[in-house]
């Protein structure tokens, strides 16, 4: 029975070749796609290959992937694997996006998100907005082990992980997130999330604009719209990893402290490779969806299949992402230009 595999985007990679940057291989890939981002996954056994173990994951996080590729080549499950690689990340604070300390939000404070997905069981846990605690990927594990629930979210999911035994409660904010979230105040709160919105100032409170005639304090001046460079090198939702252990089981999951200054609070690529699509036919065809609705998107994803093929995408920047694998003697990271594409309509 064909397993879907697990992810999350679309692209094949017509590696130029590469570069030895002391023990990490970098390479170099041009698509021949428009891109975006994603990651997700399904999928069970996905058999025999002497490509297992495999792990894969976004931007050049070394070590994550060495983390990850040490638990799966002791014999650990692909689950533990993405838990032991995600938790690297966030204790080193990956990129200041990853874990404690990093992006905050319109009130300053840094929340964690987090998500694993066992292709075994076919479960899924998640936490969001979580407060108080630093480790998101071990409470997301926590959700889908010891609750019927999918995604917690705010104070139940730091009072649940809590009281599974992680550490807490934690402050999560730093020095650096505190003088990133000060110097945003004093920049007039820009560039955020908010649109169709009008202000007693430009850090609100703020109120539709539809209804603005009914808000005594509104601001006369107009509507406050924000800067459309929201998305930025270093802000952007994070590490998002996939590995296939020994058994050829397959797991995915994501940590990310958010977008920076969030306000509080890829099915198609799955499904065509289902259908026997390769990846990077799979990704073209959901990136063109995307680009012709979504033309000025800025974003990056990867896909692996249950072959253990992967390939990477973006759209608006040069992405990377990590990959070890059993032909590798280290971690090898790919770099993916976007490049354009003619879309009919």
């Amino acid at each position: 029975m064909p397993s879907a595999l697990w992810i999350s985007i679309p692209v094949h990679c017509r590696c130029s070749w590469s570069t030895n940057l002391g023990s990490v291989r970098r390479h170099s890939c041009r698509l021949r796609e428009q891109p975006f981002w994603v990651d997700h996954v399904c999928g069970n056994r996905v058999g025999d290959s002497g490509r297992y173990p495999l792990v894969v994951s976004t931007w050049p996080f070394v070590e994550a992937v060495r983390a990850a590729w040490t638990a799966v080549d002791h014999g650990l499950s692909a689950v533990d694997a993405v838990v032991e690689g995600c938790s690297a990340c966030e204790e080193l604070r990956c990129d200041g996006t990853v874990g404690p300390g990093g992006s905050p939000d319109e009130n300053g404070e840094t929340t964690i998100d987090a998500l694993v997905m066992d292709g075994v069981m076919m479960e899924v846990g998640a936490v969001a907005a979580m407060k108080y605690v630093k480790d998101g990927i071990k409470a997301a594990k926590l959700v889908m082990q010891h609750t019927q629930h999918t995604l917690l979210v705010g104070e139940p999911a730091s009072a649940f992980a809590i009281s599974m035994g992680l550490p807490g409660p934690t402050n999560l904010s730093s020095p650096e997130s505190i003088n990133k979230w000060t110097k945003w105040k004093e920049d007039l709160c820009q560039p955020n999330f908010r649109k169709n919105v009008l202000s007693v100032d430009s850090c609100g409170p703020y109120h539709p604009k539809d209804t603005a005639n009914s808000c005594a304090q509104a601001n006369p001046v107009g509507t406050i719209e924000s800067s459309p460079a929201r998305v930025g090198l270093h802000s952007h939702d994070t590490i998002a990893m996939a590995v296939i252990d020994k058994m050829g089981f397959i797991a995915v999951g994501t940590s990310t402290n958010g977008a920076a200054f969030k306000i509080p609070g890829s099915y198609q690529v799955v499904e065509s490779m289902r259908r026997g699509m390769e990846p990077k036919l799979a990704a073209e065809d959901a990136i063109l969806r995307i680009a012709q609705k979504y033309p000025d998107f800025v974003g990056a994803l990867f896909a692996v299949n249950k072959e253990g093929e992967h390939a990477g995408a973006c759209h608006g920047w040069t992405f990377q992402y990590s990959v070890r694998s059993m032909e590798m003697e280290e971690v090898e990271v790919f770099t993916v230009r976007p490049s354009t594409v003619s879309m009919s309509t």
